[in-house]
């Protein structure tokens, strides 16, 4: 039933958005046809991103593909917003009715006002946050380490080697001791990683680098995001642990699309509880099962806390944490809203992050 309401809901979308525009549009029919059949492409090329064929074109085609598809998305959803504040308005007698029918004024209003803030939500993206993070335990640790976390990469057609190497310079200039990625760090395909040899660039970071699966490598296929992490000589742990300097240790799950993976309680009990333990779950759910584990500090991501407002509220409501800093007991997480992007590149009331964390010993 949720499933038919979904599928609905763009098509009603696109049918009362190209009826604003007829009514809306002071131009011939024809004119009126052009821009609502254009919109429509536009909105049609998503379905190509979502079931991979875009893996048969060359790689500058499938690129200005995608951002179309996935941007018209977002387009369609301000769009639906602000015609539905209209019309209340209307129905309120708040907005004159000539207001909304063959106006070329509104309409350039309309149009002006969009781009404006899909302007704002790209630079808004373009400008990753750093996000400084204290993390303070009891248990003993031979010095204070400082942590690169990020998640949702979300490398491909629209993140492309240019990008990553933009973020790896970034990671670089923290001098970290290592780098933590907590999941989809491939898009939907690796076909763009590959041709592109995005692998390389992972070699430059300074620092050893742990990561967990996310969603999007279930998508992508999981043997061939395997491998991708292999190439880039990233220690990718599912349902495994690692330890570094005999007083940290970080446990991998395996992503919930895995529904075999093993639960963060048997995982836990396999190490040391009197280690500092560091868990990477993509997906940040059933965080009191993570608390009763035992587990110090859980890095996650997926929300990218709905990357555009009012989508925002949503996750907020779906997750106990969405975003950010949270404490459950001697447990604490942090949610990130990711350092790339699924989708067109905006970012309204939203932020792509990196955090800059310290573990140290304290009271």
């Amino acid at each position: 039933m949720w499933m038919l309401i979904f599928g609905l809901l763009p098509l009603v979308a696109v049918a009362y958005i190209a009826w604003h525009i007829w009514t809306l549009l002071p131009v011939a029919g024809i004119w009126k046809c052009a821009v609502i059949i254009v919109g429509v492409c536009c909105f049609l090329t998503l379905f190509l991103d979502l079931s991979r064929r875009l893996d048969g074109y060359p790689l500058p085609l499938a690129r200005t593909l995608y951002e179309t598809g996935t941007s018209s998305l977002i387009v369609m959803l301000y769009l639906v917003m602000l015609f539905l504040l209209l019309d209340i308005g209307r129905l309120i007698r708040l907005v004159p009715k000539s207001f909304l029918y063959h106006n070329g004024v509104t309409a350039i209003g309309i149009l002006a006002l969009i781009c404006g803030i899909f302007l704002y939500g790209n630079w808004r993206y373009r400008n990753k946050v750093r996000v400084p993070l204290e993390v303070k335990t009891t248990k003993k640790l031979p010095k204070t380490y400082k942590v690169v976390m990020a998640s949702d990469l979300h490398l491909g057609y629209h993140n492309p080697r240019k990008e990553l190497a933009r973020w790896v310079d970034m990671m670089n200039a923290e001098q970290p001791d290592f780098i933590l990625l907590a999941g989809d760090v491939i898009d939907i395909s690796v076909r763009p990683l590959i041709e592109e040899r995005m692998a390389e660039e992972f070699h430059r970071l300074n620092a050893p680098v742990y990561a967990c699966l996310g969603n999007h490598e279930f998508y992508t296929g999981e043997p061939e995001a395997q491998q991708f992490y292999k190439d880039a000589g990233i220690h990718l742990l599912r349902d495994a642990a690692a330890e570094i300097d005999s007083s940290i240790v970080i446990i991998g799950r395996d992503d919930r699309a895995n529904r075999r993976r093993k639960p963060i309680g048997a995982l836990a009990s396999s190490v040391d509880k009197e280690k500092f333990i560091i868990a990477l779950d993509h997906q940040p759910y059933h965080l009191e099962k993570v608390e009763k584990a035992g587990i110090d500090f859980q890095l996650s991501g997926h929300t990218h806390r709905g990357q555009v407002w009012p989508i925002s509220w949503i996750t907020d409501a779906i997750y106990e944490c969405a975003w950010g800093s949270h404490r459950r007991g001697q447990t604490q997480y942090y949610v990130s809203s990711g350092l790339g992007i699924w989708g067109g590149k905006y970012r309204i009331g939203t932020q792509s992050e990196y955090v800059v964390a310290t573990f140290t010993q304290g009271e």
